[in-house]
């Protein structure tokens, strides 16, 4: 495996994330080595607020599903652009329901948009800034979001390097998976297991999911710890 050859528009050196957990887990290396090139590009959202408008959106809905309601609330913008805050807000609920929206999250996507203008929701310049946990503090308070929905943020639009969703169940089943356990492991277990991948939880992360997706349907069954997983984030199943 080459990592070098990969250009990523990350602000993280991925090359050295490369070496760096190469040289502390063997059996990382060994994944590494099969999966491949670590391929990774950020999402284009221009706005925290539209990023987790969007999340919320895709929150226990199958992945086309999601897109289409997504792209209905977006049509509710000016000029095709996503609806400012104050253009959500100023949305009946009838129409925020027949976009595809449930009562639950038309309440969400509604206190999203009031936090954003208060300036909760910070824009994507400060959150740049942030860290993790800042934002993480800052964003829960919205509702309807929680920590994975921050730490796909951070990952998937920050491009942070160093986060361990240890509540996602792809990360889970992946750890599962690479170092041969019977059971999913319980939070506490991965994130104490994954302090030796630091400061490069998030290409870790990444390679979880990937074992997953290198085991296919015919993986050998692992027992499931009775707290009830997450959902694999849409972004986290895709290769790049």
């Amino acid at each position: 495996m080459n990592a070098a050859t990969s250009s990523l528009p990350l602000p993280f050196d991925h090359v050295e994330a490369h070496a760096h957990l190469s040289r502390v887990d063997e059996r990382l290396a060994s994944l590494m080595e099969r999966v491949g090139t670590f391929q990774f590009r950020l999402d284009e959202c221009d706005s925290v607020y539209e990023s987790l408008l969007e999340a919320i959106t895709h929150q226990s809905i199958a992945g086309k599903a999601a897109q289409a309601i997504f792209r209905r609330i977006k049509a509710l913008g000016a000029n095709g652009n996503c609806p400012a805050p104050e253009e959500l807000l100023r949305a009946p609920t009838r129409q925020l329901r027949k976009c595809g929206l449930s009562h639950a999250k038309v309440a969400a996507v509604r206190d999203l948009a009031q936090k954003t203008i208060d300036g909760v929701v910070p824009s994507l310049a400060q959150a740049e800034k942030m860290s993790d946990q800042e934002l993480v503090d800052r964003l829960i308070s919205v509702r309807g979001i929680g920590a994975w929905t921050v730490e796909m943020f951070l990952i998937f639009r920050l491009g942070r390097p160093d986060v361990l969703p240890i509540h996602d169940y792809g990360v889970q089943k992946g750890y599962a998976i690479t170092y041969r356990k019977s059971a999913i492991p319980r939070p506490k277990e991965l994130l104490k297991f994954g302090e030796r991948w630091r400061p490069y939880r998030t290409v870790a992360s990444w390679y979880m999911w990937r074992a997953v997706q290198l085991a296919g349907p015919n993986a050998r069954k692992i027992r499931k710890v009775r707290a009830k997983p997450r959902r694999i984030h849409k972004r986290a199943a895709k290769k790049s």
